[in-house]
């Protein structure tokens, strides 16, 4: 019997320095709602929410708390991707016979729901967690007005997680999603940039809501984007989250209005756009005046724009992704996604060190 289990994202948990903070970018810029908080002497957490897309925010109160070393470690970002499965211990019990290396072993909550908690990649872990009527993690409580009319949503769900890894992790990252948590592998590429290059593979769940892209950087060619982000960061993470939206134009249009900024493209990007491929769906004026990248698979296009990060180390940053039909990735925004990275980098002065 194939080995798959039905994961989707119950939510992802930040460790950040500043709560307030925090949310408040998320909020105001970007049309998440605050909807629960949970708090103890160690530390407060609160759920964001917009469409599908559940994240939580926490920041240590005590030095004990593993946020509080994550954050003097990291700085802000990514320390939990949560999964949903309905047989937690189970689940648990057999990723661990297939080497996964456990955390937290399964407990029971008073909302009858079980978790448990195994080793992800550098520093994030992931929380296995039986899914519940609200969507929210155990033992958080619902504020009063979560159940307020949402407002104009530009934001549905949760596309991929972008993660860079150290020199020589891809591939037992690859067969620890393949093998301990029964992914497969759908998209595979040897990215070059001039001097550059970063090897990059892409694992997605069994049921097609869990995808993350791996990457790490080709020691035989010089140092860049990649090679940045694992020395300011500390290790290897999340570099972006990219959440889907149903109109990329629409959703982008208001996001920079509400003071979102963008990578740019180059102009020639444009240009040479109809010799690729023949637009199914918006304009190239559309694109071009927003800096919205367009690639194609087999099944369909799908649009794409990076956020121009505003971490005090430049490590995390978020994607809008539009997919019309597309599954996977194409071969030209990856490379088009590190080329505008590391012009910004440049245009910032930023050196390796």
């Amino acid at each position: 019997m194939t080995y798959a289990p039905a994961f989707g994202i119950s939510h992802v948990e930040h460790y950040v320095a500043d709560l307030t903070s925090a949310a408040a970018e998320l909020t105001a810029a970007y049309g998440f709602r605050p909807v629960a908080r949970t708090a103890s002497a160690e530390a407060e957490s609160l759920a964001l929410r917009q469409g599908r897309i559940t994240l939580v925010l926490t920041q240590a109160r005590s030095p004990h708390h593993p946020g509080a070393e994550y954050v003097l470690a990291h700085g802000d970002g990514v320390a939990d991707i949560a999964l949903t499965v309905t047989d937690v211990p189970a689940v648990f019990a057999e990723a661990v016979s297939r080497g996964a290396v456990p955390l937290a072993v399964p407990r029971r909550h008073e909302d009858g729901r079980t978790t448990a908690v195994i080793g992800g990649f550098g520093d994030v872990v992931h929380t296995l967690v039986e899914p519940g009527p609200d969507g929210l993690p155990p033992g958080f409580t619902v504020l009063p007005d979560a159940a307020a009319a949402p407002g104009d949503e530009l934001l549905d769900e949760l596309d991929h997680f972008a993660v860079c890894l150290r020199a020589g992790e891809l591939e037992r990252t690859v067969e620890f999603y393949t093998r301990v948590l029964g992914f497969r592998m759908i998209f595979s590429e040897l990215i070059k940039v001039g001097a550059q290059a970063m090897d990059s593979k892409v694992v997605q769940s069994a049921t097609g809501e869990v995808t993350l892209t791996l990457i790490q950087p080709d020691t035989s060619a010089e140092p860049g984007q990649i090679d940045r982000f694992l020395q300011e960061h500390g290790g290897s993470g999340v570099q972006h989250l990219a959440f889907a939206a149903r109109d990329v134009v629409r959703a982008v249009g208001t996001l920079r209005e509400r003071g979102v900024e963008f990578l740019s493209v180059p102009d020639t990007y444009y240009a040479m756009l109809t010799d690729r491929l023949e637009l199914t769906r918006h304009s190239i004026g559309e694109l071009h005046g927003l800096h919205v990248l367009v690639d194609e698979d087999h099944d369909g296009q799908l649009f794409q724009i990076f956020t121009r990060s505003t971490h005090p180390r430049r490590t995390l940053f978020h994607e809008v992704i539009e997919r019309f039909g597309a599954r996977t990735f194409g071969n030209g925004n990856i490379k088009a996604l590190y080329e505008a990275v590391e012009a910004e980098r440049l245009n910032a002065g930023e050196v390796l060190r």
